[in-house]
Protein backbone atom coordinates (compact mmCIF):
# COMPACT_ATOMS: atom_id res chain seq x y z
CA UNK A 1 0.00 0.00 0.00
CA UNK A 2 0.96 3.66 -0.50
CA UNK A 3 0.49 6.70 1.68
CA UNK A 4 -0.87 9.44 -0.58
CA UNK A 5 1.32 12.48 0.03
CA UNK A 6 -0.49 14.91 -2.27
CA UNK A 7 -2.49 17.85 -0.88
CA UNK A 8 -1.26 17.22 2.67
CA UNK A 9 0.93 19.30 4.94
CA UNK A 10 4.33 17.91 5.84
CA UNK A 11 3.17 17.43 9.41
CA UNK A 12 0.11 15.43 8.37
CA UNK A 13 2.17 13.30 6.01
CA UNK A 14 4.74 12.58 8.73
CA UNK A 15 2.00 11.54 11.16
CA UNK A 16 0.39 9.22 8.61
CA UNK A 17 3.75 7.62 7.80
CA UNK A 18 4.25 6.86 11.47
CA UNK A 19 0.76 5.43 11.76
CA UNK A 20 1.37 3.07 8.83
CA UNK A 21 4.88 2.18 10.04
CA UNK A 22 3.42 1.04 13.36
CA UNK A 23 1.49 -1.66 11.49
CA UNK A 24 3.80 -2.69 8.63
CA UNK A 25 7.30 -2.24 7.29
CA UNK A 26 6.14 -2.76 3.70
CA UNK A 27 4.70 0.43 2.24
CA UNK A 28 5.44 3.41 0.06
CA UNK A 29 4.77 7.15 -0.12
CA UNK A 30 3.57 8.85 -3.29
CA UNK A 31 4.31 12.52 -4.06
CA UNK A 32 3.21 14.88 -6.82
CA UNK A 33 6.40 16.05 -8.53
CA UNK A 34 6.17 19.67 -9.69
CA UNK A 35 4.94 20.05 -13.27
CA UNK A 36 2.73 23.13 -13.05
CA UNK A 37 0.11 24.24 -15.54
CA UNK A 38 -0.26 27.98 -14.92
CA UNK A 39 -3.64 29.40 -15.90
CA UNK A 40 -4.15 32.92 -17.20
CA UNK A 41 -6.02 35.31 -14.88
CA UNK A 42 -8.75 35.85 -17.48
CA UNK A 43 -9.36 32.12 -17.98
CA UNK A 44 -9.37 31.55 -14.25
CA UNK A 45 -11.89 34.31 -13.55
CA UNK A 46 -14.15 33.17 -16.39
CA UNK A 47 -14.20 29.62 -15.06
CA UNK A 48 -14.82 30.77 -11.48
CA UNK A 49 -17.86 32.70 -12.72
CA UNK A 50 -19.09 29.69 -14.68
CA UNK A 51 -19.12 27.32 -11.71
CA UNK A 52 -20.18 29.87 -9.11
CA UNK A 53 -23.91 29.28 -9.55
CA UNK A 54 -23.44 25.73 -8.27
CA UNK A 55 -21.25 26.99 -5.44
CA UNK A 56 -23.81 29.53 -4.27
CA UNK A 57 -26.28 26.83 -3.26
CA UNK A 58 -23.77 25.91 -0.54
CA UNK A 59 -23.15 29.50 0.51
CA UNK A 60 -19.84 29.76 -1.37
CA UNK A 61 -18.57 32.59 -3.56
CA UNK A 62 -15.81 31.20 -5.75
CA UNK A 63 -15.44 34.44 -7.71
CA UNK A 64 -13.59 35.87 -4.71
CA UNK A 65 -11.05 33.00 -4.55
CA UNK A 66 -7.67 34.18 -5.84
CA UNK A 67 -5.62 31.80 -8.04
CA UNK A 68 -3.30 29.64 -5.96
CA UNK A 69 -0.23 28.25 -7.66
CA UNK A 70 1.95 26.11 -5.37
CA UNK A 71 4.26 23.09 -5.45
CA UNK A 72 2.52 21.08 -2.70
CA UNK A 73 5.40 21.70 -0.24
CA UNK A 74 7.70 19.72 -2.52
CA UNK A 75 11.07 20.57 -0.95
CA UNK A 76 9.85 19.98 2.61
CA UNK A 77 8.30 16.62 1.71
CA UNK A 78 11.49 15.47 0.02
CA UNK A 79 13.46 16.54 3.08
CA UNK A 80 11.09 14.52 5.29
CA UNK A 81 11.62 11.38 3.19
CA UNK A 82 15.38 11.84 3.24
CA UNK A 83 15.63 12.35 6.99
CA UNK A 84 12.99 9.71 7.81
CA UNK A 85 13.31 7.19 4.96
CA UNK A 86 10.52 4.87 3.86
CA UNK A 87 10.89 1.65 1.84
CA UNK A 88 9.47 3.06 -1.40
CA UNK A 89 8.99 6.59 -2.76
CA UNK A 90 6.94 7.06 -5.91
CA UNK A 91 6.35 10.11 -8.08
CA UNK A 92 3.66 11.20 -10.50
CA UNK A 93 3.02 14.26 -12.73
CA UNK A 94 6.73 14.98 -13.15
CA UNK A 95 10.14 13.27 -13.05
CA UNK A 96 12.30 14.54 -10.19
CA UNK A 97 15.85 15.69 -10.81
CA UNK A 98 18.57 13.05 -10.73
CA UNK A 99 20.03 14.48 -7.53
CA UNK A 100 16.70 13.93 -5.73
CA UNK A 101 16.47 10.33 -6.95
CA UNK A 102 20.07 9.59 -6.00
CA UNK A 103 19.66 11.09 -2.53
CA UNK A 104 16.52 9.05 -1.84
CA UNK A 105 18.25 5.89 -3.02
CA UNK A 106 21.23 6.57 -0.75
CA UNK A 107 18.75 6.96 2.12
CA UNK A 108 17.57 3.41 1.39
CA UNK A 109 14.38 3.99 -0.60
CA UNK A 110 13.42 2.28 -3.82
CA UNK A 111 12.30 5.01 -6.22
CA UNK A 112 9.28 4.53 -8.50
CA UNK A 113 7.96 6.72 -11.33
CA UNK A 114 4.55 6.60 -13.00
CA UNK A 115 4.73 6.98 -16.79
CA UNK A 116 2.19 6.87 -19.60
CA UNK A 117 4.40 6.27 -22.65
CA UNK A 118 7.68 4.74 -23.76
CA UNK A 119 9.15 8.23 -24.13
CA UNK A 120 8.29 9.06 -20.53
CA UNK A 121 9.78 5.73 -19.44
CA UNK A 122 13.06 6.71 -21.13
CA UNK A 123 13.05 10.06 -19.32
CA UNK A 124 12.50 8.31 -16.00
CA UNK A 125 15.31 5.85 -16.69
CA UNK A 126 17.72 8.71 -17.39
CA UNK A 127 16.88 10.14 -13.95
CA UNK A 128 17.93 6.89 -12.26
CA UNK A 129 14.46 5.62 -11.38
CA UNK A 130 14.37 2.00 -10.08
CA UNK A 131 10.85 0.91 -11.03
CA UNK A 132 8.26 2.14 -13.55
CA UNK A 133 4.51 2.13 -13.00
CA UNK A 134 3.11 2.02 -16.53
CA UNK A 135 -0.31 3.70 -16.43
CA UNK A 136 -2.68 3.48 -19.38
CA UNK A 137 -5.53 5.82 -20.31
CA UNK A 138 -8.10 3.62 -18.55
CA UNK A 139 -6.80 4.47 -15.07
CA UNK A 140 -9.02 6.31 -12.61
CA UNK A 141 -8.05 9.68 -11.21
CA UNK A 142 -5.37 11.89 -12.65
CA UNK A 143 -3.38 10.84 -15.65
CA UNK A 144 0.31 10.78 -14.79
CA UNK A 145 1.20 12.20 -18.18
CA UNK A 146 4.18 14.54 -18.22
CA UNK A 147 2.44 16.60 -20.93
CA UNK A 148 -1.06 17.26 -19.54
CA UNK A 149 -1.94 19.85 -22.18
CA UNK A 150 -1.55 17.14 -24.84
CA UNK A 151 -1.92 13.71 -23.18
CA UNK A 152 -0.56 10.56 -24.75
CA UNK A 153 -2.88 8.69 -27.16
CA UNK A 154 -5.06 5.87 -25.88
CA UNK A 155 -3.01 2.66 -25.95
CA UNK A 156 -4.17 -0.65 -24.39
CA UNK A 157 -2.27 -1.45 -21.20
CA UNK A 158 -0.74 -4.70 -22.47
CA UNK A 159 0.53 -2.92 -25.59
CA UNK A 160 1.94 -0.09 -23.51
CA UNK A 161 3.73 -2.56 -21.21
CA UNK A 162 5.32 -4.26 -24.21
CA UNK A 163 6.47 -0.90 -25.61
CA UNK A 164 8.07 0.12 -22.32
CA UNK A 165 9.67 -3.32 -21.95
CA UNK A 166 11.13 -3.00 -25.45
CA UNK A 167 12.82 0.19 -24.30
CA UNK A 168 14.84 -1.75 -21.75
CA UNK A 169 12.92 -1.05 -18.52
CA UNK A 170 14.19 -3.25 -15.70
CA UNK A 171 11.09 -3.47 -13.51
CA UNK A 172 7.55 -2.68 -14.66
CA UNK A 173 4.29 -2.44 -12.71
CA UNK A 174 1.13 -2.25 -14.83
CA UNK A 175 -1.80 -0.01 -13.85
CA UNK A 176 -5.06 1.25 -15.29
CA UNK A 177 -8.53 -0.25 -15.61
CA UNK A 178 -7.64 -3.55 -13.96
CA UNK A 179 -10.51 -5.26 -12.12
CA UNK A 180 -10.52 -8.96 -12.97
CA UNK A 181 -8.10 -11.91 -12.75
CA UNK A 182 -8.13 -12.04 -16.54
CA UNK A 183 -6.93 -8.44 -16.85
CA UNK A 184 -4.16 -9.19 -14.36
CA UNK A 185 -3.03 -12.20 -16.36
CA UNK A 186 -3.10 -10.25 -19.62
CA UNK A 187 -0.62 -7.62 -18.49
CA UNK A 188 1.61 -10.12 -16.70
CA UNK A 189 1.77 -12.09 -19.93
CA UNK A 190 2.68 -8.88 -21.75
CA UNK A 191 5.79 -8.54 -19.58
CA UNK A 192 4.75 -6.70 -16.42
CA UNK A 193 6.48 -7.80 -13.22
CA UNK A 194 3.51 -6.83 -11.07
CA UNK A 195 0.11 -5.16 -11.17
CA UNK A 196 -1.15 -2.13 -9.25
CA UNK A 197 -4.84 -1.47 -8.60
CA UNK A 198 -6.75 1.44 -7.11
CA UNK A 199 -10.36 1.90 -8.21
CA UNK A 200 -11.26 -1.72 -7.48
CA UNK A 201 -10.47 -1.09 -3.79
CA UNK A 202 -12.61 2.04 -3.34
CA UNK A 203 -15.60 0.21 -1.84
CA UNK A 204 -13.60 -2.10 0.45
CA UNK A 205 -14.07 -2.21 4.21
CA UNK A 206 -10.73 -0.42 4.60
CA UNK A 207 -11.37 2.35 2.05
CA UNK A 208 -11.35 5.97 3.15
CA UNK A 209 -13.72 6.97 0.33
CA UNK A 210 -16.68 9.05 1.48
CA UNK A 211 -20.18 7.52 1.68
CA UNK A 212 -21.20 9.79 -1.24
CA UNK A 213 -18.36 8.43 -3.37
CA UNK A 214 -18.98 4.80 -2.42
CA UNK A 215 -22.70 5.06 -3.13
CA UNK A 216 -22.07 6.54 -6.58
CA UNK A 217 -19.73 3.68 -7.50
CA UNK A 218 -22.36 1.17 -6.42
CA UNK A 219 -25.43 2.89 -7.87
CA UNK A 220 -24.11 4.03 -11.25
CA UNK A 221 -23.25 0.66 -12.72
CA UNK A 222 -24.18 1.80 -16.22
CA UNK A 223 -22.50 5.21 -16.05
CA UNK A 224 -19.58 5.81 -18.40
CA UNK A 225 -16.27 7.18 -17.22
CA UNK A 226 -14.92 10.35 -18.82
CA UNK A 227 -11.61 12.18 -18.85
CA UNK A 228 -12.07 15.76 -17.67
CA UNK A 229 -10.17 18.86 -16.58
CA UNK A 230 -13.28 20.30 -14.94
CA UNK A 231 -12.32 19.61 -11.32
CA UNK A 232 -8.57 20.25 -11.22
CA UNK A 233 -7.39 21.71 -14.51
CA UNK A 234 -5.48 18.52 -15.24
CA UNK A 235 -6.86 15.47 -17.12
CA UNK A 236 -8.40 12.85 -14.84
CA UNK A 237 -10.85 9.98 -15.34
CA UNK A 238 -14.03 9.69 -13.29
CA UNK A 239 -17.71 8.82 -13.47
CA UNK A 240 -19.72 11.13 -15.69
CA UNK A 241 -22.00 13.46 -13.72
CA UNK A 242 -23.65 16.87 -14.03
CA UNK A 243 -20.43 18.76 -13.33
CA UNK A 244 -18.44 16.93 -16.01
CA UNK A 245 -21.27 17.39 -18.51
CA UNK A 246 -21.54 21.12 -17.91
CA UNK A 247 -17.94 22.15 -17.46
CA UNK A 248 -15.54 19.72 -19.17
CA UNK A 249 -15.56 21.78 -22.36
CA UNK A 250 -15.24 25.09 -20.49
CA UNK A 251 -12.45 24.17 -18.10
CA UNK A 252 -9.02 25.53 -18.99
CA UNK A 253 -5.78 23.74 -18.27
CA UNK A 254 -4.63 25.09 -14.93
CA UNK A 255 -3.15 22.93 -12.22
CA UNK A 256 -3.14 23.30 -9.24
CA UNK A 257 -5.14 26.56 -9.43
CA UNK A 258 -8.38 24.87 -10.56
CA UNK A 259 -7.97 22.14 -7.96
CA UNK A 260 -7.86 24.77 -5.21
CA UNK A 261 -10.75 26.70 -6.81
CA UNK A 262 -13.17 23.77 -6.93
CA UNK A 263 -12.09 22.13 -3.68
CA UNK A 264 -14.57 23.97 -1.40
CA UNK A 265 -17.46 23.12 -3.73
CA UNK A 266 -16.49 19.45 -3.91
CA UNK A 267 -16.20 19.20 -0.13
CA UNK A 268 -19.60 20.84 0.36
CA UNK A 269 -21.20 18.48 -2.15
CA UNK A 270 -19.68 15.42 -0.44
CA UNK A 271 -21.00 16.61 2.93
CA UNK A 272 -24.45 17.09 1.40
CA UNK A 273 -24.43 13.68 -0.26
CA UNK A 274 -24.61 15.23 -3.74
CA UNK A 275 -22.59 13.13 -6.23
CA UNK A 276 -23.36 15.45 -9.16
CA UNK A 277 -20.76 18.03 -8.10
CA UNK A 278 -18.06 15.63 -6.85
CA UNK A 279 -14.97 14.30 -8.61
CA UNK A 280 -15.93 10.62 -8.67
CA UNK A 281 -12.52 9.36 -9.80
CA UNK A 282 -12.85 5.88 -11.30
CA UNK A 283 -11.05 3.75 -13.82
CA UNK A 284 -12.83 1.78 -16.52
CA UNK A 285 -12.83 -1.33 -14.31
CA UNK A 286 -14.90 0.35 -11.58
CA UNK A 287 -17.74 -2.16 -11.87
CA UNK A 288 -15.44 -4.72 -10.25
CA UNK A 289 -15.25 -2.62 -7.08
CA UNK A 290 -17.10 -4.51 -4.37
CA UNK A 291 -17.98 -3.97 -0.71
CA UNK A 292 -15.80 -6.57 1.03
CA UNK A 293 -12.36 -6.80 2.67
CA UNK A 294 -9.46 -5.64 0.51
CA UNK A 295 -7.72 -8.98 1.08
CA UNK A 296 -10.60 -10.81 -0.59
CA UNK A 297 -10.33 -8.65 -3.73
CA UNK A 298 -6.54 -8.90 -3.94
CA UNK A 299 -6.64 -12.67 -3.42
CA UNK A 300 -9.23 -13.02 -6.18
CA UNK A 301 -7.21 -10.86 -8.59
CA UNK A 302 -4.12 -12.96 -7.95
CA UNK A 303 -5.94 -16.28 -8.24
CA UNK A 304 -4.89 -16.88 -11.84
Amino acid sequence: GFVAGGYKSVGTLAAQIEEVRSSTSTFGVNLFAPNPLPVSPDQYRAYARAINEDAQQYGLDLTSVAPREDDDEWADKIELLITDPVPVVSFTFGVPRRVVVDTLRRAGSTVVQTVTSAAEAAAAASAGIDVLVVQCHEAGGHSATLTPRSPSPAVPLAELVRAVRAGGAALVIAAGGIGTPGSVQEVLSAGADAVMVGTVLLRTDESGASPTYRAALADRRDAPTVVTRAFTGRPARGLRNTFTDRFSDQAPSGYPALHHLTSPLRKAAVAAGDPELVNLWAGTGYKSATAEPAAAILTRLAAG
